[in-house]
């Protein structure tokens, strides 16, 4: 069942969990992470980054992802990921995309003011909510290191980014990087609990693969309803296909796709009873 974003993170926040959401490049990443959200029943979020547009192309993979939540048996939000240009943003509104990010970080305070403001008006009409990112994390979308170091968001600042924007959710700088940590990330979960509680509004955690359960859960009771996880379940089903070929001499690479998608979804599963607020 296909929603925006506005209602799933209303699902999220009516259960005080976070919902996930997973980038989905490719058909096998779509399968995986609606194959486990079905076997779970909870909400998930299916998403495109702008910098994946050489591995998949919007227009061959965005009706993918929106056929993909109409027929899902769960509330599934297809989500623009880290759109830097307005232009592919129309184009993502376009394909039915229900759920857009604005990433304006890199750029002056009033600058990434003002794109937000029109990725708010431009997604309106289309009836998708829209997310924006305030301060700057230790790595770029992709992994790259960030050449300015992260840049930690300003609770104030997010007050009236918020209320001048008129966005549906904030994703603010506390500690967080993109792609595979090499040393565990230290966490300000505090300050996103001051940001929930000022801004009002539903927070996402960026470079959300790696951080520990115990982190998952602090996060959420302090105001996370959103989770992006790509990282590390893109590399189990790296590890589910190196596992496969020296085991066994391989013919066909579906043999190949279809061991990192089982793999893949037993990872975002694991990732989701998190976000949910299973125990274990």
């Amino acid at each position: 069942m296909l929603v925006n974003l506005v209602e799933i993170l209303k699902m999220a926040e009516e259960k005080k969990c976070a919902v996930g959401a997973f980038n989905t490049p490719n058909l096998e990443c779509v399968n995986a992470v609606i194959a486990a959200a079905e076997k779970l029943n909870v909400p998930v979020i299916l998403s495109h980054a702008e910098l994946h547009e050489e591995v998949s192309p919007l227009e061959k993979i965005g009706p993918v992802m929106v056929q993909a939540a109409e027929r899902a048996k769960v509330p599934v939000c297809v989500h623009l990921d880290h759109c830097e240009t307005l232009d592919y943003m129309r184009q993502a509104l376009e394909l039915g995309f229900t759920g857009v990010m604005y990433d304006g970080s890199t750029l002056p305070y009033v600058e990434n003011l003002a794109n937000t403001q029109k990725a708010v008006a431009m997604a309106k009409p289309f009836g998708a909510g829209v997310e924006a990112e305030l301060g700057a994390l230790a790595s770029r979308e992709g992994g790259a290191a960030n050449s300015a170091g992260p840049v930690y968001t300003d609770p104030d600042e997010a007050v009236a980014f918020c209320k001048e924007t008129g966005i549906d959710a904030l994703a603010p700088s506390f500690g967080t990087a993109h792609g595979i940590y090499k040393s565990k990330p230290v966490l300000d979960l505090d300050r996103v609990k001051v940001i929930a509680e000022k801004a009002g509004l539903p927070l996402v955690m960026h470079g959300g693969s790696g951080v520990s359960p115990e982190d998952y859960r602090t996060g959420i009771r302090n105001g996370l309803r959103k989770i992006n996880y790509y990282s590390y379940m893109s590399k189990a089903g790296v590890t589910a296909v190196r596992e496969l070929l020296e085991k066994e001499d391989v013919t066909f690479f579906h043999d190949l796709a279809l061991a990192a998608q089982k793999a893949m979804s037993a990872d975002a599963e694991k990732a989701m009873r998190i976000f949910r607020g299973d125990a274990t």
